[in-house]
Formats: C-alpha cells, sequence, structure tokens
C-alpha cells in the first residue's frame, strides 16, 4: 500500500470516528448540563454536581477517546488534512443531539454549522499552516495575550447583557478562546518535554497557565452548553474560534507561516466570511427556535433540535 493509501486507510477513518467521539461527548455534556442548577460563570460548583452524573462521566470518557484518537490522525495524515474532518464533530454533535431529543434536526441550523465548518476548513486548507517550532520566538507576548484578553472579556460582558442564544454566543467564543491558547500552551509544554524531559516543564510558566485556562475553558464549555437550548449556535462557534486563535498563537507566538500570497489572502478572506456567515444564520435561527419551544413547550430546559 502507498504512503497516500496509508494516510486515508487511517487518518481518514480515525478522524471522522474522532470527530464523531467528540460529537457525541457534547451532545450528553448540552442534555446532562441541564440537570444540573446554574452558578455564576466559570463557578467550580458545577463540576461537583455533574461529576455525580454517571452518563456526564461517561462524557468524559468519550472525550478521551476522541483525543486517542486525534493523536492517531495526526501521526498518519497531515494538519491540514486531519484538521477539518475533527470539526465536523458539530454536525456529529447536532445529530447526536436530535436523535437524543427524539427530534429531527433543523435544516437551517445544519447548514449554519455546515458554513462554518466549511469555512474552517477552506482557511485552514488555503494556509497551510508550517513550522514544527515548539519554542517561543521571542517575539512579544503580551499584545496577542492582551488581545486575547480583551476578546474573552468583551465576549463574556456580551453573554451577561444579551439574553437569548445571542448571549450564549458570546460564552462559546469566550470558550473557544481559552480552548485555543490551551492548545497553543500544550505544544510549548510538549516540546519542554521532549528537550529537557517531564520535569522541564515545571520550570516554566505555561505548564501553570495551561492548568488553569484549560480547566477554566472545560467549566465554562458547560456553563455553555447549559445556557443554550440548543447545541449547534454554541458548539460551531467554540469548534470554529479554537483553532483560529491557536493558529495565531502558533504564529504570533512560535514562529509558524501561513501561506500569504495575494490569491490565498483572497481565498482566506472569503473563508473567514463563510464562517461569519454560518455563525450569523446559527444565532438568527438558534433565538427563533428558542423562541418557539419557550412558547410549545412553557420555558422548559429539554434539549432540543441540534
Amino acid at each position: 500500500m502507498s504512503t497516500d493509501a496509508t494516510v486515508l486507510a487511517i487518518a481518514v477513518p480515525t478522524a471522522v470516528v474522532g470527530a464523531a467521539s467528540f460529537g457525541l461527548a457534547s451532545a450528553i455534556q448540552h442534555r446532562v448540563t441541564k440537570q444540573v442548577p446554574r452558578v455564576r460563570t466559570l463557578n467550580p460548583r458545577m463540576l461537583l454536581a455533574l461529576v455525580r452524573k454517571p452518563i456526564w462521566v461517561l462524557s468524559i470518557l468519550t472525550v478521551i477517546v476522541g483525543l486517542s484518537l486525534q493523536v492517531v490522525a495526526l501521526a498518519f495524515g497531515p494538519l491540514v488534512l486531519v484538521q477539518p474532518l475533527l470539526v465536523t464533530s458539530v454536525l456529529f454533535g447536532a445529530a447526536f443531539a436530535a436523535w437524543m431529543a427524539h427530534r429531527k434536526m433543523d435544516l437551517v441550523l445544519a447548514l449554519g454549522g455546515l458554513a462554518c465548518v466549511g469555512g474552517l476548513s477552506a482557511f485552514l486548507v488555503l494556509a497551510r499552516p508550517s513550522g514544527h517550532s515548539s519554542d517561543f520566538t521571542g517575539a512579544p507576548v503580551l499584545p496577542l495575550a492582551l488581545a486575547l484578553g480583551l476578546l474573552v472579556l468583551v465576549s463574556l460582558v456580551a453573554s451577561w447583557l444579551v439574553p437569548g442564544e445571542a448571549g450564549v454566543i458570546g460564552m462559546a467564543v469566550a470558550t473557544g478562546v481559552f480552548y485555543g491558547v490551551t492548545a497553543g500552551l500544550i505544544k510549548v509544554v510538549a516540546g519542554q518535554v521532549r528537550s529537557g524531559g517531564v520535569v522541564e516543564p515545571f520550570q516554566h510558566w505555561t505548564l501553570y497557565a495551561v492548568c488553569v485556562i484549560g480547566p477554566m475553558g472545560f467549566l465554562l464549555s458547560q456553563q455553555t452548553f447549559q445556557r443554550g437550548r440548543l447545541i449547534s449556535p454554541s458548539l460551531a462557534v467554540i469548534t470554529t474560534v479554537d483553532p483560529l486563535v491557536a493558529a495565531a498563537i502558533g504564529v504570533s507566538w512560535l514562529g509558524e507561516t501561513l501561506e500569504s500570497s495575494p490569491a490565498i489572502l483572497t481565498g482566506e478572506l472569503v473563508a473567514v466570511v463563510v464562517i461569519v456567515v454560518g455563525i450569523v444564520v446559527l444565532t438568527r435561527r438558534g433565538e427563533q427556535l428558542r423562541r418557539a419551544l419557550d412558547r410549545s413547550d412553557g420555558g422548559s430546559e429539554e434539549p432540543t433540535w441540534g
């Protein structure tokens, strides 16, 4: 079997099954978070309630399976092939959520999710991130860190001020930023382990940042799922923002490069527009369905269409 055939035979199905695992975990968490009391944003008491739910614990194991499959897929296939396949977890999550609620998927939500997946996939394929450095290049860390921190702050404030699914989008953006920063810093920590052994990361701030930012992102994701009546808008935004932030960290902090010819930049801009359109569609349709559901069931928090 040729090398290309090996990539297709191993990387592709492994990535797809990994995406399905992530989607299933998200659908389970979206449903179970409705069964525990609401708390203030980033209050860890929510996790204490969730850990008592066996099905929620099972969803964490499903995430671990997905991560393991992602590692295998990346070992056999390039990032520009594997990452677009992994973001199909948005569609899997919507499908599983609809199945669990015994409802059909909403076509408009499916199209909005597909726009996010397609736009992100096109962006990654065109940009073709390259460079395998896991060390800081010496470029200033503060500018991007401040920009991302401001984005999180604005997103969370918007989530507090804006009701309905539009507010959920704010929480999802903040979650995606946390996840993207965690992914970028984990790459640095992995490089430190390779170069200096398992003790090396404990001598640098990056490991401690991961231990704070990673759990914050996970907790915020659970609160995002709890607040949103629908899974598609929040999951699509999280899954889209995450790799875009990670790519920004790779370029700004780790010296990775993106394709930047005029034609490629034009294509990347079109891809970003498609992503934005997808998010707008998800937000507007999500709010329409949320209001319809509130009228039909008196505001019940039962999960519904993807």
